[in-house]
Parts: C-alpha cells; sequence; structure tokens
C-alpha cells in the first residue's frame, strides 16, 4: 500500500552525513511503492515563528507569512509519515529545522494534519551522547502533542556516518514501511 512519506532535511551540506541517510531512507522507501519528497529546509527561506497567534485566530489555521513553508504546509496536508533529519548542533537539530518545526504551530491548528499518522527520526552526530535535546524535541513535539506513531530513531556518530552498515539500516528501514 502506497503512503506518501515528508523529510524534512535540516542539514545544509548537500553531500553530508545525514543527506546521505536521508537518500538511503528514500530508496528503500521507493523501492517498496511509497512517495517520498524531501525538503532541504536549509535551502529554503522559511522564516522563523513571530508568535502573532493569526494563525490561531484570523487566519484560521493559515499562517500570515508567506515564504517557502507554503511548500512544507502543502506537503504536509497530504504526508502520511514524516520524517525529521538533522544533523546535531549542541545537542539539538540544526537551527534551520527547528524554525520549519516551530512554523508547524498553525498546521496543527485546531488538531495536526488529518492524513499524518507516523513519524520517524534520522540523526548525525560525531558523538553518541549529543541526542538529548532532538529526542526531547521528537517526543513532546511529534508523539506527545501530535500524537503521532513512533515509526523509530535512527542515529550515526562517528564513523558510523557514511558508512555502508548505516545506509542498508536506512534502506531496510524505508523497505519496511507499510
Amino acid at each position: 500500500m502506497e503512503m506518501k512519506i515528508l523529510v524534512l532535511n535540516g542539514s545544509p551540506h548537500p553531500q553530508g552525513s545525514t543527506k546521505d541517510m536521508v537518500n538511503a531512507f528514500k530508496k528503500g522507501a521507493e523501492s517498496a511503492g511509497h512517495i517520498v519528497d524531501v525538503v532541504d529546509v536549509c535551502k529554503k527561506k522559511i522564516g522563523g515563528c513571530l508568535a502573532c497567534e493569526y494563525c490561531h485566530s484570523k487566519g484560521h489555521g493559515e499562517c500570515i507569512q508567506k515564504d517557502d513553508m507554503q511548500e512544507v504546509y502543502n506537503l504536509l496536508k497530504e504526508a502520511e509519515m514524516l520524517v525529521i533529519a538533522s544533523p546535531i548542533y549542541y545537542h539539538g537539530i540544526s537551527g534551520q529545522l527547528k524554525c520549519v518545526i516551530d512554523r508547524f504551530y498553525s498546521a496543527a491548528y485546531p488538531r495536526g494534519p488529518k492524513n499524518l499518522k507516523k513519524v520517524a527520526m534520522i540523526l548525525s552526530s560525531g558523538d553518541a551522547n549529543m541526542y538529548e535535546g532532538a529526542l526531547f524535541s521528537f517526543k513532546g513535539d511529534f508523539l506527545d502533542y501530535l500524537g503521532l506513531e513512533n515509526m523509530g530513531v535512527f542515529t550515526a556518530h562517528g564513523s558510523e556516518n557514511k558508512s555502508e552498515k548505516k545506509r542498508e539500516e536506512l534502506r531496510a528501514f524505508g523497505a519496511s514501511l507499510r
């Protein structure tokens, strides 16, 4: 059964470790017949949330800002699964990806996107002990607040980055999705 998957890649490096993991996941998911859209958020012009509450008042769930986040909102409306992918900077996801996640505030009004049911996270770092902040956000924002099904967290650190073993793990995960 075909599933629409949205991957938000928070890495600014087009040939980096995070993108390598995203590409492996995408290849596996597409081999199983899924449609995978990857948005490289660092290449987009997406401002941070203004905390203006327009989306929760006059906007009826629509953000007042008209920037590249509109592309993400449109893909999010159709997505059944979300994959958050990021390198780890100071124990958390990249700032560019954090801006995108903060802008989910309008997309989650009055409740989350109707088709979205599942979420996974892909993280890359130089050290195995750097994931706490990203995992806190994953649990709080996506599992608890949006109530999405946890499909797993996949990490690579140090020499695991860009390893064939890690690529195969991500390809197998993508191919296993139902």
